[in-house]
């Protein structure tokens, strides 16, 4: 199994750091502010000045998977949850919620409204603020638990991506509880014995059949109701 403490690669400096010490790095890297006083670019504009949260996001009972964004006020809760969907989540077009304080926010607002709660409507700068935590959950029946917290926020301006992806964990390694080389695949009934990582070789002769198994990827929904991976790699 691989370490809680998984290590990660700043965007900016290119360094390495272990999860537990990349949100204090995130604070003071001289190439992120570097980057952020740099002014726009030519034809750009002059942009207005908006809250930009840094959210730090891990699965909750995987903690090895984590990552550090960068997202603008001005974006939706449903925004975030697509993010989250596209990086880490979506297989089956699932229901999906977030949990801030007492409230639910759902992606679907037909149960929204039958539980008299809210769609994630909201502008992330209505319902954030410093050093809030909170949960999302993507699909409940196999739940992927997320855990997120709001590690600071700054007066910017957005720019590249909508949403900024400052660091992530690497993925972890995993051996073949067969022979011992990188595995590539694994079972998901079989992994919950520790015989179900299995490299291609030993993949092709276990004993549930190469239809039953699911790939090896850098995501806390890995083994759950046929993920294979972020949807832009399944699309290459």
């Amino acid at each position: 199994m691989a370490d809680r403490d998984s290590k990660g690669t700043c965007r900016f400096c290119g360094q390495s750091y272990s999860g537990s010490g990349i949100a204090r790095h995130l604070k003071t890297c001289a190439k992120r502010r570097e980057q952020q006083d740099k002014p726009l670019g030519k034809g750009q504009g002059k942009a207005k000045d908006t809250p930009i949260y840094h959210i730090q996001v891990e699965g909750t009972y995987l903690p090895m998977y984590w990552m550090h964004l960068e997202v603008p006020g001005f974006l939706k809760l449903s925004d975030l949850d697509q993010f989250l969907r596209d990086v880490w989540l979506e297989c089956c077009g699932h229901l999906s919620a977030f949990r801030i304080g007492e409230q639910s926010y759902h992606s679907y607002a037909e149960l929204a409204a039958e539980f008299g709660e809210k769609t994630m409507d909201d502008r992330l700068e209505r319902v954030l603020e410093p050093d809030l935590n909170f949960e999302h959950e993507y699909d409940f029946g196999s739940t992927t638990y997320l855990t997120l917290k709001v590690r600071g926020v700054r007066e910017g301006q957005a720019r590249g991506k909508p949403i900024d992806v400052m660091a992530r964990n690497d993925p972890p390694q995993f051996v073949c509880s067969v022979c011992g080389k990188p595995a590539t695949e694994m079972c998901p009934e079989c992994v919950w014995e520790d015989k179900g990582w299995l490299c291609d070789d030993c993949a092709e002769k276990h004993e549930c059949g190469l239809d039953f198994l699911l790939p090896i990827v850098n995501s806390p929904r890995m083994g759950e109701c046929g993920y294979t991976g972020p949807i832009e790699e399944r699309a290459t």
